[in-house]
């Protein structure tokens, strides 16, 4: 019965130690979540309020937000790009350890220039104008020579990729149209009754007679016209012409024979 109560005891105490963790992964999750919404829209308003003062403001102001603006741009593809690239290459991870030594300094420039753009002293802020430029130029440089470099080697891993796949296609492409020629010609192609050595027949009507079958002999006996016997000859295709009518067309009428008297 101790043993019974114990167990419970033990189960309950996971279940609830289970229910904590949980609750505190989904706590932190959501707390991550809301940070980075945060982040995000913050990062929209103030890159939406630096175009506005480099397109809507001119002088030392106009000239200090158009630096943030291009600092802050460069470094945010950069880091996108890099962090995609380190997913797949494990060369790019190097490069991404680079950047993150880049970034203190592109942090430390842009607060130079949010400290800058606060100073009221306009003319020693327009003296240190040239020094700022320069820093970003250096960095944003930088940044994009690592964003290309790893675009480029992506993009040449793709390349290779593709070309070994189109050969393999084309070797694939050949082999299905490799078929075994068919000996033989027409006569091959023959019919069961053929191939048994029986001629097929050709279905005809009923009542009529073979077309290569001889004609049935005529009887002997005197012709109904004349004294000659019928000769037991085949019939003509076309009837003969009578040799006791005289020549003419087959719509005339015969002349009738004199009587013998």
């Amino acid at each position: 019965m101790e043993a019974a109560i114990l167990i419970l005891a033990l189960l309950f105490v996971a279940f609830v130690a289970l229910g904590v963790y949980v609750t505190v992964k989904a706590v932190n999750a959501a707390k991550r979540g809301v940070d980075r919404t945060i982040t995000q829209a913050r990062r929209t308003v103030e890159d939406t309020t630096l175009r506005a003062k480099s397109y809507g403001q001119g002088g030392v102001g106009g000239e200090l937000a158009q630096l943030r603006l291009s600092l802050r741009t460069s470094m945010r593809a950069t880091q996108d790009a890099l962090e995609a690239g380190a997913v797949e290459d494990a060369s790019v991870k190097e490069s991404l350890e680079l950047f993150r030594r880049l970034s203190v300094h592109g942090h430390e420039l842009d607060d130079d220039l949010k400290r800058m753009e606060r100073d009221p002293d306009r003319a020693r802020v327009a003296a240190q104008l040239g020094d700022l430029r320069e820093r970003t130029e250096r960095i944003t440089h930088a940044a994009d020579s690592l964003r290309w470099a790893a675009r480029d080697r992506a993009r040449r891993f793709a390349d290779d990729d593709l070309a070994t796949l189109s050969a393999q296609i084309d070797i694939e492409a050949g082999a299905l149209r490799h078929w075994p020629e068919e000996s033989g010609g027409r006569d091959d192609l023959q019919w069961p009754e053929a191939a048994a050595g029986q001629a097929p027949e050709r279905s005809r009507p009923a009542g009529a007679g073979d077309a290569g079958a001889p004609e049935p002999e005529a009887t002997s006996g005197p012709h109904p016209g004349g004294d000659e016997p019928a000769a037991p000859a085949e019939r003509p295709a076309i009837t003969a012409r009578d040799p006791r009518l005289p020549h003419g067309y087959a719509w005339q009428k015969s002349r009738r024979p004199e009587t013998t008297n």
